[in-house]
């Protein structure tokens, strides 16, 4: 061993591995469009990373470099394309390469202590909190996304609804705590109340417009001696991009004296822009909200955040000083509040960089320009898609989220249901051959029981030529399917 440790004995050639690591990176990014979305992984590649043997020895970093571009770089699920429609991932941008290269470099820990790193992640979440019009006295925390954002949310309002010795004794003892949601809520929220202890089944699904019934399960769950805590609203589900009615479940939180939480996972950032901020009105009312940067602010994964009103409460529900995480009034461990009383972890990434990175460089008014133009080309595909036969819109386009099926005539007299699932097998295969073929990547979900194809026009180097391409390839791959 050198007196070196870990670091290189010749920095210069090193260094000129990163900056070409680096060239090559802004390469392949400018020179975007002139590969397919995707491309699935050679068999012999897959199987030269699977049988990959544990690295006792070192390597030149120049050889793995090599064997990350001939490996990993080319068999990416490229998010970063145009025709990417897949799922709900942010494209990510040039200047977030340069934030994760920094942060990497500055390699902080932002649980806490006095450093300027923590001094950035409070800027970009005081910054939140006035988009959203939150009080001085929220708090706030970044997170690896949504997930983790609803997870504490819940926790911060169970903290409230079953008080101080929740956190010692757990729930023993108290009422069943119970909460309330619409069914386009997310998967995570489920997973979020069995974490927390609660069981997923103490979560209530409601249908999405009926109030009432709302209303009366609440009164009944009192009645049988449980006790509800919170009403969670979808700003932008996971499947259509739906938007909950979120005054009107503010005031009936309200009334009922609930947490109001909104997991606004990527519609919370229609805040941005003045065109779709009447979509989402009430959110301002939340007690807590949750969403992404890394999907409509493009921040490089991964980077969400939870706001919460009640910063006092929030803090009191994870704060515990440890003798080793000892607060002082001077030095590196001063700095109160750390972040570490505000979540479950203690070590925690420089997050905050990208984030603060994209909203210096490219300011909220351009991004909120972006989103609206995003959900108008969205709108513009819908009324295509609907004018077009075979084609079939299966939803509302409520943001930037577009469900139809490609549906060819069947023989007169087949049952329903034969069709039905024909069509569905029709359209499974459609969206493998787009993908296969590196057309397009759109996603799949269902739609009153149909098997959608889904387009999520979230990309910023989407343009109309985009999707005229991929509407036309719906077109003549789901003809060449229907009608081999």
């Amino acid at each position: 061993m050198n007196g070196d440790g870990l670091d290189p004995r010749d920095w210069a050639e090193l260094r000129a591995l990163a900056h070409r690591a680096l060239d090559e990176t802004f390469d392949a990014l400018a020179g975007i469009r002139e590969r397919p979305p995707w491309r699935p992984i050679p068999a012999a590649i897959r199987e030269a990373i699977a049988v990959d043997p544990l690295p006792y020895a070192p390597s030149d970093p120049t050889e793995v470099y090599a064997t990350f571009l001939e490996h990993v770089a080319p068999y990416a699920v490229d998010n970063r394309h145009p025709r990417f429609f897949g799922w709900v991932q942010g494209a990510g941008t040039p200047v977030g390469i340069i934030a994760a290269l920094l942060a990497a470099g500055m390699n902080a820990n932002v649980g806490g202590r006095d450093h300027a790193a923590v001094a950035v992640e409070r800027r970009v979440i005081r910054w939140w909190c006035e988009v959203f019009g939150f009080p001085a006295t929220a708090s706030g925390i970044l997170t690896t996304g949504t997930s983790i954002a609803n997870l504490i949310a819940v926790l911060v309002a169970r903290r409230g609804a079953a008080g101080e010795r929740v956190r010692k004794e757990g729930l023993t003892g108290e009422p069943e705590l119970v909460g309330y949601t619409s069914t386009e809520a997310h998967a995570s929220l489920k997973g979020a109340f069995d974490v927390a202890g609660l069981g997923s089944q103490a979560l209530r699904c409601f249908p999405v417009a009926d109030h009432t019934w709302l209303r009366m399960q609440i009164a009944n769950d009192r009645a049988e001696g449980k006790k509800p805590f919170i009403i969670i609203a979808t700003a932008g589900s996971a499947s259509t991009g739906s938007i909950d009615d979120l005054s009107a479940l503010a005031d009936l939180a309200r009334d009922e004296k609930l947490w109001f939480h909104v997991d606004g996972a990527f519609g919370a950032l229609a805040q941005l822009a003045p065109s779709l901020r009447a979509r989402i009105a009430g959110i301002e009312r939340a007690d807590s909200i949750a969403f992404d940067f890394h999907k409509w602010l493009h921040v490089p994964y991964d980077s969400g955040v939870v706001l919460v009103r009640n910063g006092a409460l929030h803090e009191a529900t994870f704060a515990d000083h440890a003798p080793y995480l000892q607060r002082l009034t001077r030095g590196t461990a001063a700095g109160e509040p750390w972040f570490t009383d505000f979540g479950p972890e203690l070590s925690r990434s420089f997050r905050a960089l990208g984030v603060w990175f994209t909203m210096k460089t490219y300011g909220l008014d351009r991004l909120g320009e972006l989103i609206a133009h995003q959900c108008a080309m969205a709108q513009r595909l819908g009324e295509r898609i609907a004018a077009t036969p075979p084609l079939e819109l299966l939803a509302p386009v409520a943001l930037n989220i577009v469900c139809f099926r490609y549906v060819p005539p069947h023989p007169a007299g087949e049952p329903d249901e034969v069709s039905e699932r024909a069509t569905d097998e029709l359209n499974a295969r459609l969206l493998v051959e787009l993908q296969e073929r590196g057309l397009a990547v759109p996603s799949s979900t269902r739609v009153d029981g149909k098997l959608a194809l889904r387009m999520n026009v979230m990309n910023h180097r989407t343009t109309q030529a985009d999707l005229d391409a991929t509407l036309a390839a719906v077109l003549a791959v789901g003809k060449e399917l229907a009608f081999p």
